[in-house]
């Protein structure tokens, strides 16, 4: 099946990488927006028997998902054959369940909606935590793409002796992942969260050779900064050498990077994943590898079939 890659506005450099690994071909969609600021979709027709890449990273969604619906309702009407969104960051998945009576389950509610529009969903390390998959949200065919190679080629390249260092208990799946590419020791913290502005980490105190490592603090979002550069302080009071902070997603880049430095980082960088000036780890390949490997699963199911 023919492959065509369409970017959603703001997403032109990132869909121009994704084109440009797989060797596919690219595609506009235009947006207008009227003075009461609906918004007018136009798109550039997909030739038959076309899977639609439809690429929109979800940062600040809520101005971007109704023109996204409306592109592949309106790539479906003209006929491609099947609609992949690839959102490098997806958003609403942390709502996971109802903590206070009354509260709306974002999480199942977003991926019930995009699953009306859209044939699956490719992302970079949706903030899951509850739900198991993303198959847990309503999305029936939602792939993961893992930014972990991504960050170990770059800790390879750029730090000699790491020591990679997870801020708390959720963060230790894609930390050891790094941790074992890159042949470093791994500690993970314990995080509190007081409020939505307030949190605390304790560290376990390092191994006497830690000391001569350089800390490279992996997390998944950097919103705020804060459990970044809380748990930056706190490797510094245990005698461990200014740490470098790592965010997957960089949804509030400068702030973040702001705080970690205060704290003591040497460093701030994210992934492209959400676009920010911080943004030095390319992870458009593995999104592409993730969608060669669902490519060749739907063939081999396509070819076993009677």
């Amino acid at each position: 099946m023919k492959h065509s890659v369409y970017a959603m506005p703001g997403n032109h450099d990132f869909a121009d990488l994704i084109a440009l690994r797989g060797r596919w071909e690219r595609r506009e969609i235009l947006e207008h927006r009227f003075p009461d600021d609906e918004v007018l979709v136009t798109v550039a027709p997909p030739d038959a028997n076309t899977h639609v890449l439809l690429v929109c990273t979800l940062d600040h969604p809520d101005a971007k998902v109704m023109p996204l619906l409306m592109a592949a309702a309106t790539l479906r009407d003209l006929g491609a054959a099947r609609i992949t969104l690839v959102a490098p960051y997806l958003a609403y998945m942390r709502q996971d369940r109802r903590f206070h009576p009354g509260e709306a389950i974002s999480s199942e509610i977003f991926g019930r909606l995009l699953a009306r529009y859209v044939d699956g969903v490719v992302t970079v390390d949706p903030h899951l935590h509850r739900h198991a998959s993303l198959n847990e949200t309503g999305l029936d065919h939602g792939l993961v793409a893992p930014a972990a190679p991504a960050l170990a080629h770059w800790i390879r390249t750029h730090v000699l002796r790491p020591l990679i260092v997870g801020p708390d208990e959720e963060s230790l799946p894609w930390v050891t992942q790094v941790g074992q590419s890159v042949q470093a020791p791994v500690i993970t913290g314990h995080k509190t969260r007081h409020d939505d502005m307030r949190v605390s980490i304790t560290l376990p105190r390092p191994e006497q050779s830690w000391l001569r490592r350089t800390p490279v603090i992996v997390d998944d979002i950097a919103s705020s900064g804060r459990t970044l550069s809380e748990c930056a302080t706190q490797l510094i009071s245990l005698g461990l050498p200014p740490p470098i902070c790592i965010a997957v997603h960089g949804i509030g880049a400068a702030v973040a990077r702001q705080r970690t430095f205060e704290a003591g980082a040497t460093r701030f960088l994210t992934t492209n994943s959400v676009s920010n000036r911080c943004a030095e780890i390319d992870v458009s390949g593995c999104i592409v590898n993730a969608i060669l490997a669902m490519d060749a699963s739907s063939a081999s199911i396509s070819h076993r079939s009677p």
